[in-house]
């Protein structure tokens, strides 16, 4: 009898709530506990779903993307919830990247794939370095600042829309518009999804009369022959995904290195430690923990559950992560986490590069900035977001010696 057969089944675990925001690792580790590597779980509205948390089990749903789909018209609980629910965001389809299968997806992602790779990393760096100094001039004299509010939610956004090549006006008007739907899956996203697309649509149209060395002239030169709203769609999914995934990461980041002393930030000491402490972080509070998802496309053995045709999939990343089986005693150099998602329709190449090269930089600059960077509470009071899709905290504030620019 396997260890499988012997642990005692219950029903299904309520993902959502206050039990899993108390402490989200603690559930993790329950249902690893009770149902093993899958598991039965409840999603707000109590929507059955899967929860896959054991790390060889992600790994082979995210590598066999037949068994496993994309494409959420393939779900069969779409009776289960009104136009109202919470999730509606992240499972209504739409013909961009992100839900498109097989041939159709290998065109639209490796197109994607090859105008993130002619982005120059090292204009890349140094445009970050702008950025981050810019923004840095606004609080810098007033000895005290949100680093989430006003620092790490702004940078990924304005180095995205300078890889797109955006005119100043329309990048501040497009940035405004997607944070405002950042960590808002409701009905009123879909509003300020639509102000972003037609931001890019006439982008997409300047870009055909006046290419450059950008992300959307690159795509319209791309051997796929993409159309104007396939490029449109797309960039949009690159730009909300980069953002919430890179600002996170440089908040918990951040927070990290203030509250662990392996990690102090210390003019002398910090910008060694960068590279470790942001690899740490997706192992131990990625940005995206757990991500909707895949459709079953026909009746399967996964886990020692059974799987029917139609089922929905969450992807448990920091769960997986957290896999007793696999995780490594250090972290150091290891980059197997799942924290970007595996196989085809995992983040694409080089998309992960770009965002460390956004996420060291802007740290680098923080720390020779402002080398006293301190919390200005205690560890404990820093508070998370209320989510089970992202890993953000609510601010970071923090003070230091102010300095004037002159």
């Amino acid at each position: 009898m396997t260890d499988l057969q012997r642990r005692p089944r219950t029903g299904p675990i309520q993902l959502y709530g206050p039990r899993f925001h108390a402490d989200p690792d603690e559930l993790y580790a329950l249902i690893r506990e009770q149902h093993g590597p899958v598991a039965p779980v409840l999603l707000e509205g109590d929507v059955p779903a899967w929860f896959v948390c054991g790390y060889r089990e992600l790994h082979q749903v995210t590598t066999d993307s037949q068994l496993f789909a994309r494409d959420p018209r393939r779900w069969s609980g779409w009776e289960l919830v009104q136009e109202d629910w919470p999730l509606i965001a992240y499972m209504m389809y739409t013909p961009s990247v992100m839900f498109t299968e097989g041939p159709e997806h290998r065109r639209r992602a490796g197109a994607i794939s090859d105008a993130l790779a002619a982005v120059d990393q090292f204009d890349l760096a140094t445009q970050c370095e702008r950025i981050a100094d810019q923004l840095i001039d606004k609080f810098a004299g007033g000895g005290e600042a949100d680093l989430m509010s006003q620092y790490a939610s702004r940078i990924p956004l304005r180095a995205a829309a300078m890889m797109c090549g955006m005119p100043e006006v329309a990048a501040r008007e497009l940035i405004d518009s997607l944070t405002a739907g950042v960590g808002s899956p409701g009905p009123d996203a879909f509003a300020v999804y639509e102000q972003a697309q037609e931001a890019l649509l006439q982008l997409v149209d300047q870009k055909r009369v006046y290419p450059g060395e950008d992300v959307p002239s690159h795509l319209l030169a791309n051997p796929a022959h993409l159309s104007g709203e396939e490029i449109v769609l797309d960039m949009l999914v690159v730009l909300a995904s980069a953002h919430g995934q890179t600002a996170n990461w440089i908040g918990n980041t951040i927070r990290l290195m203030l509250t662990d002393t392996r990690f102090a930030v210390t003019l002398s000491g910090g910008r060694s430690s960068i590279g470790d402490a942001l690899n740490e972080v997706l192992w131990h509070d990625t940005p995206t923990p757990n991500y909707l998802g895949r459709i079953a496309t026909r009746d399967t053995q996964l886990g020692g559950q059974r799987i029917r045709e139609g089922d929905l999939i969450v992807l448990g990343l920091a769960a997986a992560n957290a896999d007793p089986q696999v995780r490594p005693a250090g972290t150091s150099g290891n980059r197997a986490m799942m924290s970007f998602g595996h196989g085809e329709h995992g983040c694409p190449y080089p998309a992960p590069e770009l965002a460390e090269i956004i996420a060291k930089t802007s740290i680098e600059v923080l720390i020779d900035r402002l080398p006293d960077l301190s919390l200005a509470v205690a560890p404990a009071a820093l508070e998370w977001r209320p989510s089970v899709w992202s890993r953000a905290l609510v601010s970071l504030p923090v003070t230091f010696t102010p300095t004037y620019v002159s």
